[in-house]
């Protein structure tokens, strides 16, 4: 459905049957996963509908895009149905997540979802072509001045699932809205602190890392709807793993 007069508001309603629909034309377009982002409020009508797709042919693997603030009952309920999960853990603390996020108990509840997530599908298999076919790749991004205190997350995640976790350590934080009125976010990362992450996370074992090039976190990765192709990004990744 298109958008709402009154309130400005866009909207994209589908059936559940075109949903199922549109997994097989992407499919069809030779699309390598179903990628659903930040879905937790759609998850019966998600699996209702992978139902549908995968009777009439769908074999891609379904991604589970998420900021890891599920509750354990929601992810039990995916459990044989997502092939890979993409969560981030942003904060260590849930004070951190309280103040910079609004979000209460986010640490605690995001440590359970994603030791949930890692019971259900473990270390990440790719096929031979590189593509992910199972697995979780765990997300961490490096905010300025460690307010999201890199140490502890990387101590906990080398403890609690072990170093062959493939680890993303994103550099691309910006000070975005609002929070550019607060002076401890209002400005990106320095290179140190992101080598400082890296260093870490080699220092814990971590068999594979996922790391931006830094210098590419100013404007590289925010998309610009200027353009015809406001995604269109080359590779600047660099990968630690063995």
């Amino acid at each position: 459905r298109g958008g709402d007069a009154a309130t400005g508001e866009r909207r994209n309603e589908v059936s559940l049957e075109r949903l199922a629909e549109m997994m097989l034309e992407l499919q069809g377009a030779g699309c390598h996963s179903i990628n659903f982002v930040s879905p937790t409020h759609f998850v019966p009508q998600m699996v209702r509908a992978i139902e549908i797709a995968a009777a009439g042919g769908l074999r891609l693997p379904i991604v589970y895009n998420t900021n890891a603030y599920d509750s354990l009952g929601v992810l039990r309920l995916l459990d044989g149905i997502v092939d890979v999960y993409l969560p981030d853990f942003k904060y260590w603390s849930d004070e951190a997540g309280r103040e910079w996020s609004h979000v209460r108990g986010y640490a605690s509840v995001a440590r359970e979802a994603i030791t949930e997530m890692w019971r259900q599908t473990g270390p990440l298999h790719v096929d031979q072509n590189g593509i992910a076919r199972r697995g979780l790749i765990l997300r961490h991004l490096i905010l300025p001045n460690d307010l999201a205190d890199t140490e502890p997350v990387l101590n906990w995640i080398a403890e609690t699932l072990g170093p062959e976790v493939t680890l993303s350590l994103m550099a691309q934080y910006y000070p975005a809205n609002k929070s550019s009125r607060h002076v401890l976010l209002n400005r990106r990362i320095t290179h140190r602190e992101y080598e400082r992450a890296i260093e870490l996370a080699l220092g814990l074992g971590f068999e594979n890392i996922l790391a931006q090039e830094h210098h590419a976190a100013s404007d590289y990765y925010r998309p610009d709807f200027e353009q015809a192709h406001p995604f269109h990004w080359g590779e600047t990744a660099r990968d630690f793993g063995n």
